[in-house]
Parts: C-alpha cells; structure tokens; sequence
C-alpha cells in the first residue's frame, strides 16, 4: 500500500529513534514517505495532498492536535487516516485501542494495515471545523489556553500541568462570576445558564494518567453527539464532577449541575459576550457563536 507518514517532532512522546524505527517497519511491505509538520495547520496541507497523488493510508505520528489537522485534511476521502501516539495525552489513539507507546502501536499499525482494517466513521464539526473526539467550550478551554501557555513542560510533565492549570484557571483565569454562554438545542430546548461544555464524538473525554475520564459513554465513532454542558462552576460541583468522570459509567448525567443531551445532529452556542473554546485539545482563541454537527460516515479509519 502507499503510505505518507506525518511526523510532527515537536511533539511531545516523537523521538528521532522512533521515527527511524517506525519508518523502517512500515517500508518493509509498504511504499512509505515521510513529511515532517513544521507549523500549524501543516498536517492538513499534507493529508489533502496525499489524496490527490492517490494515498492509500496517512499514517500521523503525533499529537491529538496533528491527528485532528490530518483528519480535516482527508475528511470526505477514501484515504484513511491512522494514528500513532507520540503526544503527551495521545487521547483518540488510546481510544481506539492502541498501545500508548508509539512503537508498540506500530506493531498494531502494522496488523490492521495487513487486514485492510478501514472503517468508515463519523466526525463531530464546530464553525466548519471537523473534530475526533470533542469540543470543549468555556472553563475546559481556559484551561487548555493555560497549559499552552507553558507548552514546553508538556514532554515532561504533562498530566500534573493540567492539574495545575485546571486549578489556576478556577482560582484566577476565567470568570465564574456569571454564565457564560446558551445552548440551543434543535427541539427548541434551551440551556441558558452554561458555564461550560463539553462536546463529544467519542468517551473518554481524556485520560488522567492511566485513568479515563468518562462522561459520555454514548458517544462513539456510529453515533451522533454528546453535549455535557455545565450550570455551575462552584468548588463542591467541580469536584464532584470530576469524581463522577473517574468513578466511570457516565455517572457524570445524574448531576444537578449537568444538562446531558445524547444522539445530536445539530447544537448552537451563543455567547453572552466572547467565550474560549479548544477542539481535539488545541486552543482556537474566543468566539461568540459555535455551531456543532454530527458529520456521519466521513472519515475512513484504519482501526486495530
């Protein structure tokens, strides 16, 4: 099969090694090339090209950022996408059930590339704007801009910095003083007193450590969305949620401080004033509108 293997070595798990070792094993029954991202935006320039030269498989070593660019660049191709864990969360790649270690996954890679192991999945979008696994939307995305702001402790310490900025972002960066934005559901039901949110294409939401933090066991990759949106920021709700989303099996829904929808083709998010957001884990700024939708069977997936 033809392979373009994109490496983005900034990345926070990507190695020299690793790419050597990886590019070697996948050229042994392939025809691989190899491109390395060298800005934002990058991958997706890279997965449209790989298209139109007739591109079996992207393979992305990479970060769930690089992974997401990769995927709008092939969404609505019959060039599959297929990941490889190099970065410091590696949240899709571990969903679909890979080992986190990049090298090990290529082993994975390599079994389902033999099988032709494609499925065709669904994407979420937001403004136009594909995503794997979720949007996250207010306070979750203040606290994304916080650890992007120190992204070069992130190869090395990356989940105990997301504690610190999920801390500092409450204490000091992000308004709790009032809501922050409405949620208009396609039944004419409104949410209009949202914090935060979360939008999910996939569960877990992210990991903590070797821990899944699981809020929307309804969303995967045949369904439509999940929106958690959040009606409180106050200290005994925040912690209980998180507890909810370790204790697992979705328990996060049968909070007071929770609006849960399931199964969605179409949300709307209007702002009371400008609100963060962040999909797949990069930070995109502040908006005042999002549109959310359910793209169904966009995507073909090389799947273990």
């Amino acid at each position: 099969m033809k392979l373009l293997l994109v490496v983005n070595s900034s990345a926070s798990s990507v190695t020299a090694r690793a790419r050597v070792v990886i590019a070697k094993a996948l050229s042994a029954d392939h025809d691989v090339t190899v491109a390395e991202t060298s800005r934002r935006g990058h991958a997706t320039r890279l997965a449209r090209g790989a298209t139109a030269d007739g591109t079996d498989v992207v393979v992305v070593l990479g970060g769930d950022g690089t992974l997401n660019e990769a995927a709008n660049g092939l969404a609505g191709s019959h060039t599959a996408l297929a990941a490889l864990p190099g970065g410091s969360t590696n949240v899709f790649a571990r969903t679909i059930g890979l080992p986190d270690d990049p090298i090990e996954a290529t082993g994975v890679l390599l079994d389902a590339l033999a099988r032709r192991a494609v499925r065709r999945v669904g994407l979420g979008s937001v403004n136009g704007r594909y995503f794997l696994f979720h949007v996250g939307i207010g306070f979750d995305a203040a606290v994304v801009a916080q650890v992007e702001r120190r992204s070069s402790l992130k190869r090395y310490a990356s989940h105990p910095l997301f504690v610190y900025a999920a801390i500092t972002s409450w204490l000091r960066h992000y308004d709790r003083s009032r809501p922050r934005f409405a949620v208009h559901h396609a039944d004419g039901s409104m949410v209009d007193d949202a914090y935060f949110a979360v939008c999910c294409n996939t569960n877990p939401y992210t990991y903590l450590g070797t821990r899944p933090l699981d809020i929307a066991p309804e969303a995967t990759l045949d369904r439509g969305l999940v929106l958690v949106s959040v009606r409180s920021l106050g200290l005994a709700s925040i912690l209980g949620l998180a507890g909810r989303a370790l204790a697992g099996g979705g328990r996060i829904r049968h909070s007071h401080a929770v609006d849960y929808r399931v199964d969605l083709t179409e949300a709307v998010i209007e702002g009371y004033g400008p609100f963060p957001f962040q999909v797949d884990g990069d930070y995109l700024g502040e908006v005042e509108r999002l549109t959310l939708r359910h793209e169904p069977a966009v995507l073909d997936l090389l799947v273990p």
